[in-house]
């Protein structure tokens, strides 16, 4: 029984570390490390008592599944584990490999008289957490990617400041000039028109290589499979808008404040959108941040910061040094004849950051 008992607590600890580490290490996600930590201290320490009676209980060469060792001591060939596909292939088998070892601790622990005797509902606890932590976990791993493309020139494509012309041909150029991401933002139009843009602007972000973000409009960036969804302080919160996504879509926030952005990030904002951090013509209100609350913004989120608000070319470089991953713009580019030239010319002075 006390081997059947370490075998599967080494399983857990093991299993759980690979989580820890890959969110502390890969994500730098600092509430998941958290979880993490103490559920494996929780688990695992926490049968400290009997950690002696374990070990003196350990015959790892009459292990007949031990994968290094065979039946004489000598070592068995021909045993070595599949590679991982990727990360999230990675953290879905530890998972299932703690949750395994979760289920046989929890069976043992209904045994009478057993080693665990009483326990079964602390280990049955953990285990739904591990159900919950590998969501967590894999949905990050999934938007990673994504989310490390957020950099450089992020366009929002307003309706009211395209003045009639063409969103595809107007995003068209200003991806030939440098934007990175697209943002279709229409707070007034039919949801039907909104529908067609984005389905049109998918086609070339998707066919350009470039991000995709709808404003406010879950159901549009559902119906499209946009990269992204990005919500306003008075719309869905991330933690709710989580709930009806796929894992790999991403979700921004606006922001007003360095205590904003926190919040954001930990309740599952992949992106943060700070401002207004110049005064702007494109709101009628606005709340004012500046570069200092950008800095400090930059110091409290690991999450890519996007600045916005009164941004062009004469102090984009500004930002850029403040910390911001990207520049969201609008009349900078849109409020000018050539948008591929406008565009190019705030995505130069991005990367020239000197």
């Amino acid at each position: 029984m006390l081997r059947l008992v370490d075998a599967n607590l080494d399983r857990l600890g093991e299993g759980l570390r690979v989580l820890e580490d890959v969110s502390r290490f890969l994500l730098n996600d600092i509430p998941l490390s958290r979880r993490l930590k103490t559920l494996r201290h929780n688990v695992v320490r926490s049968l400290g008592p009997l950690e002696r009676e374990l070990i003196s209980a350990r015959r790892v060469a009459e292990d007949v599944g031990a994968p290094l060792v065979g039946r004489t001591g000598a070592p068995a060939a021909g045993r070595a584990a599949a590679p991982h596909r990727d990360l999230p292939a990675l953290v879905q088998a530890n998972s299932r490999r703690a949750q395994e070892s979760l289920r046989v601790l929890e069976e043992l622990s209904r045994l009478s008289g057993g080693p665990l005797e009483g326990q079964a509902g602390r280990f049955e606890k953990a285990r739904f957490e591990v159900y919950d932590l590998e969501q967590h976990l894999v949905g990050r791993l999934l938007r990673r990617d994504r989310a490390g493309r957020l950099n450089g020139l992020y366009l929002v494509l307003d309706a009211t400041a395209l003045g009639g012309r063409d969103e595809v041909e107007v995003a068209a150029a200003a991806v030939r000039g440098g934007a990175r991401t697209i943002q279709l933002r229409d707070k007034h139009g039919r949801k039907a028109d909104v529908l067609a843009a984005a389905r049109r602007l998918r086609a070339l972000c998707t066919d350009q290589g470039v991000l995709f973000v709808v404003n406010d409009h879950i159901d549009v960036a559902l119906a499209v499979q946009a990269d992204g969804i990005h919500l306003g302080q008075d719309d869905l919160p991330p933690a709710e808008a989580r709930r009806i996504l796929p894992l790999d879509m991403l979700i921004g926030c606006s922001t007003h404040s360095a205590a904003e952005a926190v919040r954001a990030q930990a309740g599952g904002a992949d992106y943060v959108a700070l401002g207004s951090v110049y005064p702007t013509t494109s709101k009628e209100t606005y709340r004012l941040v500046g570069l200092d609350t950008l800095r400090r913004t930059r110091s409290r989120v690991s999450v890519p910061l996007v600045a916005i608000g009164g941004i062009n070319h004469g102090n984009v470089r500004e930002v850029v040094r403040a910390g911001a991953d990207a520049a969201a713009v609008i009349s900078a580019v849109l409020g000018l004849d050539d948008v591929e030239a406008a565009a190019r010319k705030l995505a130069v002075k991005m990367k020239a950051k000197a």
